[in-house]
């Protein structure tokens, strides 16, 4: 699932096999000291630097013809801090072993994102997120940071230390500095019950304030073509443990949610006409259900179909409008579009950069079958989105520039007023820095 190395003569390919890189040179290294002794000599070679995770992003932003540096030897649980409640974790760790890891203490996080591929440096510092009432995205968990600045000093940052770093850091898109290590807020683990249920897409728009309110965690997928939309509540519960049966869990989550949409998704990119028939019956594929787990088994499922996708955050008080704008879109475009949209929510939060930056956000996120053409529908939910004054995901297909950041985000200069001082020879550039955060 993570992205080959060394495809054809060194070339790195991101997972949704729309962004490649031939960098000049990989390192893989084994310590912060020798990261930063990478980090210097590429300095003195005159080649940029950027550290690449899963390669889950869609946008080219970990993409470099310098040196790509790959984290895999940085992983790990460094500490554990039971009287704080925090977890010091190397930066290369996937979330899917911290998250393991974690219980096996006994430990979870708050919330996360629904994918859980992704190296935990790669996740925080593009913003990945799942849905909640009060708790926000991976990178609101974080209490502590340390980062290998342009100069190969390492800087550690927190709310007491170096805070104007913290504040902007937590998600810093690579453009700060290589991160080697996070400390995140932990708790004792807990359990979850989820209700999955189908419903009306109207519905849903009109209770949507309700159903927010109502649950701790609240998400839904509309499918186009349809007015029906599947719902996922999250909220927590004393138990008893009360998993999905293995071999019920293994037709909903891998043959119908992966292995009969995969095939679903080659007819329709075959045959677009189709589309629109499959979808209806996708949307009445999962059939309601409720389960109790501990956290990462209920907030994340395996993504095994490939796609490209675009997600924006919007005010959460406009999205009910948002969503009937993008409904209206499709219908009447004669675009084919196989993919759910994926609704969820998060609370404000103080990071600089973060979509949900001094206000409360939902998330519509589009997506298309990896292989056919999705310029017409993302330009046209783009259009919607930004007129919403939307926040694209920062690892996610969008097309937006610094000038346009520089309006929807109040403190976008602090951000780059601090990068001209970590980084003033931009050795952390790339063209997607360029376009996002300006020469």
């Amino acid at each position: 699932m993570s992205s080959t190395a060394n495809g054809k003569n060194g070339t790195w390919r991101n997972w949704g096999g729309n962004v490649s890189a031939r960098p000049a040179r990989e390192v893989t290294p084994a310590s912060v000291d020798e990261l930063a002794a990478a980090v210097r000599r590429a300095a003195e070679d005159g080649l940029k630097v950027k550290a690449v995770g899963s390669g889950h992003s869609f946008t080219s932003i970990a993409a470099t013809d310098g040196v790509l540096i790959r984290p895999q030897l940085l992983t790990g649980i460094r500490s554990i801090d039971r009287e704080n409640m925090t977890v010091t974790v190397e930066a290369g760790t996937p979330l899917k072993r911290l998250n393991v890891a974690l219980a096996r203490e006994g430990l979870s996080l708050t919330n996360m994102g629904d994918i859980m591929e992704q190296t935990v440096s790669g996740a925080t510092s593009t913003g990945t997120h799942g849905t909640g009432r009060d708790s926000g995205s991976i990178a609101a968990q974080i209490k502590g940071l340390e980062l290998v600045t342009a100069d190969g000093s390492v800087l550690t940052c927190s709310e007491k230390e170096n805070p104007e770093v913290f504040a902007a850091a937590r998600l810093g898109l690579g453009a700060l500095g290589l991160v080697t290590a996070i400390t995140f807020a932990v708790e004792p683990v807990f359990l979850l019950t989820a209700r999955e249920e189908p419903m009306p897409f109207e519905r849903v728009l009109s209770d949507f304030e309700e159903l927010w309110a109502e649950n701790e965690h609240f998400e839904f997928y509309w499918f186009p073509h349809t007015g029906s939309t599947n719902t996922k509540r999250n909220n927590r519960s004393a138990g008893p443990e009360k998993p999905v049966p293995q071999l019920k869990s293994w037709i909903e989550d891998e043959f119908l949610s992966n292995g009969v949409f995969q095939v679903a998704n080659w007819v329709g990119r075959a045959v677009p006409a189709t589309i629109p028939a499959i979808a209806q019956i996708s949307s009445k594929a999962l059939s309601a259900r409720t389960y109790t787990d501990i956290p990462y088994k209920v907030f994340t499922s395996p993504r095994r179909v490939r796609f490209v996708e675009m997600e924006y955050a919007v005010p959460r008080a406009a999205v009910v409008e948002t969503l009937r704008e993008l409904k209206t879109m499709v219908d009447r475009s004669g675009l084919r579009v196989s993919f759910p949209v994926e609704v969820r929510t998060a609370p404000a939060d103080d990071i600089t950069l973060s979509t949900a930056s001094g206000r409360d956000s939902a998330y519509i996120a589009v997506h298309m079958f990896r292989g056919t053409p999705y310029q017409r529908y993302f330009t046209s939910a783009e259009r919607i989105f930004t007129a919403h004054e939307g926040r694209p995901h920062w690892g996610k297909i969008h097309t937006r520039d610094a000038e346009y950041f520089s309006r929807v985000y109040p403190r976008f200069g602090e951000f780059t007023a601090l990068r001209d001082r970590l980084d003033p020879d931009r050795l952390f550039q790339n063209d997607y820095l360029r376009r996002v955060l300006g020469a």
